[in-house]
């Protein structure tokens, strides 16, 4: 239990630091509440003790996940569908354990204004990476929050988008597919975002569209040498970001957050060296650690992080 009180009570700290620039982080103290509620109980419905029981409880968290190759990955109707994308979400992360680089992209194509994000780095208990779609802008203006808020990408706007994690050279994990938000983690694996590097090839629906992305690349700093071309694909490697990162993962954030991710991730490689699926693996954590286990099932994005739509809900209408 030492571990569980120790993240809550550097939330606590971190948040209320946060929340005297943005007020709207003060709700992640409320979550904390939540997530103490969640770990001192436990239910049939979280027993992972075979593949099936494994598959329906991360389902809930709107992940798959690939046993050949050892990867969580998103559904293509996992719930994060319904909550589109704002600022606020990435500015949510640090302050949850998730430090992670973000690049969005922003052009306008066929009457519509759309960005295109990547973003790859530590999510708490996780290495990984994304790449998400989103359309339909519209801007909104709420206290502590000026900006935009895009729709997840309706299923004929969905793109062909191939990924491939680096870290230090070497191949984590690789994903491609027609998807709205493209993603990839490694559980128990621990990472500096500076460490890891993605390509990422983007098939966009035709020329017009191609150009366009390609402007937004532009913009934000890459340069004709860093873009590869081949009709309507575009590809390149995100490395170092060239947008202004979230306010809220300063280098004090960034330190503590990562000291405990590296903590639990060496204790997840401790108490699964063991074993030989996921399956077994999830079990030992539950068994063994259930302060951790339901942190952990929130694989990538943790739920907390779309706290923020409740406070959009009212000016999206």
């Amino acid at each position: 239990m030492v571990i569980i009180f120790a993240v809550v009570f550097v939330l606590a700290v971190v948040v209320l630091w946060v929340s005297k620039q943005w007020p709207i982080v003060k709700a992640r103290i409320k979550s904390v509440g939540t997530l103490l509620g969640a770990l001192l109980s436990r239910s049939k419905e979280d027993d992972v003790d075979t593949e099936k029981d494994m598959n329906a409880l991360i389902k809930r968290a709107g992940y798959a996940y690939n046993a050949k190759k050892g990867i969580f990955y998103s559904r293509m109707n996992a719930w994060q569908r319904k909550f589109g994308y704002c600022r606020l979400y990435d500015e949510a992360c640090a302050p949850l354990g998730m430090i992670v680089d973000c690049e969005p992209i922003t052009f306008d194509y066929g009457g519509k204004r759309w960005m295109i994000e990547f973003w790859k780095g530590q999510y708490d208990f996780t290495t990984g990476c994304e790449v998400g779609v989103y359309t339909a802008a519209r801007d909104v203006r709420i206290r502590g929050f000026d900006g935009t808020f895009y729709d997840c990408a309706s299923d004929e706007d969905m793109l062909d988008i191939a990924m491939t994690l680096r870290k230090k050279g070497q191949t984590l994990l690789d994903r491609r597919g027609r998807h709205w938000w493209q993603t990839g983690f490694l559980l128990g694996v621990f990472s500096e975002p500076s460490e890891l590097a993605m390509r990422i090839s983007i098939k966009l629906k035709n020329r017009a569209m191609s150009d366009a992305f390609a402007g937004g690349l532009y913009r934000v700093g890459y340069t004709e040498d860093e873009i590869a071309r081949s009709g309507k694909t575009v590809s390149l490697d995100f490395t170092k970001p060239r947008t202004p990162q979230p306010i809220t993962r300063t280098p004090h954030t960034a330190y503590i957050m990562q000291w405990k991710n590296k903590l639990v991730c060496d204790q997840y490689q401790q108490i699964t060296r063991a074993y030989d699926t996921m399956p077994k693996k999830l079990a030992a954590m539950r068994e063994k650690a259930p302060e951790m286990f339901e942190i952990m099932m929130n694989v990538g994005r943790r739920k907390e992080v779309f706290d923020a739509y409740d406070a959009l809900r009212g000016a999206l209408r």
